[in-house]
């Protein structure tokens, strides 16, 4: 598998603000993280190219050694780069940034960082009260502060997490739900004094002054990408998958508690600790789904899987039912609106809900004229649903995939034949 699209950023960001060389060992070679490599090349950080199967390696300038860039910094497609990269030059004092990305990324809310921020004294402006980049960042000395979060966000409560290694004083980040923790493990590893405590780890505090070493960083690969396999491979009649190197984070696998609720033949193979993180290979095997029902409990574990249960509900007999996930309306694309309008097309039972969508499945899809909409995991969920399709389907933009999965085309011509 590809490797996993956020430890890929943050091993880069990371090892930017470490001492010392980080070596990273299966790094994603897609666009996203790309585009991260590329803001901090224009800060002064030396990265060894990102290409397919190289090792990677970062030199890192310690925690104030970013540069004031000349250039405005290009987030491209990716809400990870320019959520995190807020938090990260929050504070470098009398330095100042402005970030801006594709026209995708400028629709989608920045002020779930920026505002958090400014309570930590960061200035942050942009369009729409400084919700939608462009956006510009002065540079200045935070303060430590106590942070709730209101949503269980990776990005905000990495992005708030980078911006008090330079505080002050103590900051302290409580999220309303345990998103995915992998900076919290890394940031450890790579030397923070970072603690994580309350209810089902929500609280993570973080005390300045510590030194980060550069560190050596093995990607696992991602699940969020093996997910389109596991859905295709419990549909399609014949279908016997076994998915290498898959990262098994808990935080991480909703779709594995959820698959195996609707009966999909999925076994954990070769299970082991890679880095610090769980990792094991995912075997598949068709067979019957069931109709299934989950909500906003679930969610942050699963949020970019979604669009691919939508597919999968269209093929299990009866009404399955979706909530809880408005999120989805600000990724990428609204990905709820689009997964609806895209399936519609093809022939599905689809209702739209504000929070969610109910699809009544069971009925057979057929081909059609389809579009990505510029959104990578709408292509690849698409593309699984036209293989099951009866007859020919187009997708216009499938160049989208490449965003996380720059070889999913080839990988899917390869296990059809």
């Amino acid at each position: 598998m590809p490797g996993d699209k956020s430890i890929s950023h943050r091993s880069l960001l990371f090892g930017a603000i470490a001492e010392g060389t980080t070596t990273i060992q299966g790094l994603l070679p897609a666009e996203d993280p790309i585009s991260t490599a590329a803001c901090l090349r224009l800060m002064g950080v030396a990265i060894s190219p990102i290409e397919a199967g190289a090792i990677v390696t970062v030199e890192g300038v310690g925690l104030d050694g970013l540069k004031e860039p000349a250039e405005i910094l290009n987030c491209g497609n990716s809400g990870t780069t320019m959520r995190l990269m807020l938090g990260l030059l929050a504070g470098r004092d009398g330095r100042h940034f402005v970030l801006d990305g594709d026209a995708s990324l400028r629709r989608r809310p920045m002020r779930r960082v920026g505002q958090p921020l400014a309570s930590m004294g960061a200035d942050v402006r942009g369009r729409d009260g400084g919700n939608l980049a462009p956006l510009a960042v002065q540079g200045r000395a935070l303060k430590g502060t106590v942070i709730g979060t209101p949503v269980a966000s990776a990005q905000v409560k990495s992005a708030l997490l980078l911006a008090a290694l330079t505080a002050g004083s103590t900051t302290t980040v409580i999220e309303p739900a345990q998103s995915r923790d992998h900076s919290e493990r890394m940031l450890k590893a790579f030397g923070a004094d970072l603690t994580v405590g309350g209810e089902i780890g929500r609280h993570i505090s973080v005390q300045p002054g510590a030194t980060l070493h550069g560190q050596t960083v093995v990607v696992p690969g991602d699940i969020s990408s093996a997910a389109f396999w596991l859905v295709a491979g419990s549909l399609i009649p014949g279908a016997d998958l076994t998915i290498e190197n898959v990262g098994l984070n808990p935080t991480r696998t909703g779709i594995l508690e959820i698959l195996d609720q609707i009966g999909a033949r999925i076994e954990v193979l070769n299970p082991r600790d890679v880095a610090g993180e769980p990792v094991g290979d995912l075997r598949v095997t068709h067979g019957a789904l069931q109709p299934f029902e989950f909500g906003e409990e679930i969610m942050p574990r699963l949020v970019d899987e979604v669009p691919i249960l939508c597919v999968a509900a269209c093929f299990c007999d009866g009404e399955s039912r979706i909530s809880g996930a408005s999120e989805l309306r600000v990724k990428e694309t609204d990905r709820l609106a689009v997964m609806a309008r895209q399936l519609k097309a093809m022939g599905a039972e689809i209702e739209e809900q504000e929070d969610g969508v109910t699809i009544r499945g069971g009925h057979p899809l057929n081909g059609a004229e389809l579009d990505s909409e510029t959104d990578h995991r709408v292509a690849m969920s698409l593309a699984v649903a036209a293989m099951l399709a009866k007859g020919d389907s187009t997708l216009a933009r499938s160049e989208a995939a490449a965003v996380s999965y720059p070889t999913f085309w080839e990988e899917l011509e390869r296990l059809r034949n």
